[in-house]
């Protein structure tokens, strides 16, 4: 799943807020459909300069949660439901915790949605932008670069759920194939038919 599934939402997580330092992951294989890959992740992250994250994401919820939550000093932000919410505090909240003599108090909030401008083409646009790269030399939205930090955090994500441990970024590769080997020789075969699935209507517009 973290590698077919919600690799976006891996790729905006590291865009946004930058690649942690340390993750402790739970992946859980087959808890809700007949498969032996995870579909079932919850995985703390934390950063060079302190900041802490959580990454959720499961193929286990309906009609599901698309949610992105970054918490600052001087309030929040919320994307969820296609609309960009920011909740800005009146006072630094470091400030106000530490200057505050009442034990419930809070400063005053300003709720605001954000305009989202730019181009949201989703697959259509990716497709657009190499077909201009390949033809006319046009710089790609994302190389193929951006995708190796994404899939190191996913790395990192099954590694650590793997040793049942926290590990650094950058982890340490022989140890990662090593453990990916015992998942590769512990798959049995299926015997399956063909299926026929229309992705009509998941790209976009």
């Amino acid at each position: 799943m973290l590698i077919n599934q919600c690799p976006h939402n891996i790729d905006l997580l590291q865009w946004i807020c930058g690649m942690p330092s340390k993750v402790r992951a739970f992946c859980h294989e087959g808890k809700w459909h007949d498969i032996e890959v995870e579909d079932d992740v919850t995985a703390y992250l934390e950063f060079p300069n302190g900041a802490t994250g959580v990454f959720v994401t499961t193929t286990g919820d309906l009609p599901g949660t698309n949610r992105l939550e970054i918490t600052l000093e001087m309030g929040k932000l919320v994307c969820e439901n296609h609309t960009l919410t920011l909740h800005k505090l009146s006072q630094n909240e470091r400030e106000f915790c530490f200057q505050s003599k009442e034990g419930f108090a809070q400063p005053s909030v300003d709720v605001s949605v954000v305009p989202a401008e730019g181009d949201n083409s989703q697959h259509l646009g990716v497709i657009a932008s190499f077909a201009k790269a390949v033809l006319h030399g046009e710089p790609l939205i994302a190389s193929g670069e951006e995708g190796i930090r994404s899939l190191t955090l996913s790395n990192a994500m099954h590694l650590s759920s793997w040793l049942g441990e926290t590990v650094e970024i950058p982890i340490d590769e022989d140890r990662y194939w090593e453990e990916l080997r015992k998942w590769i020789e512990s798959s049995k075969r299926k015997d399956t038919a063909p299926v026929l699935f229309s992705t009509e209507g998941s790209y976009g517009s």
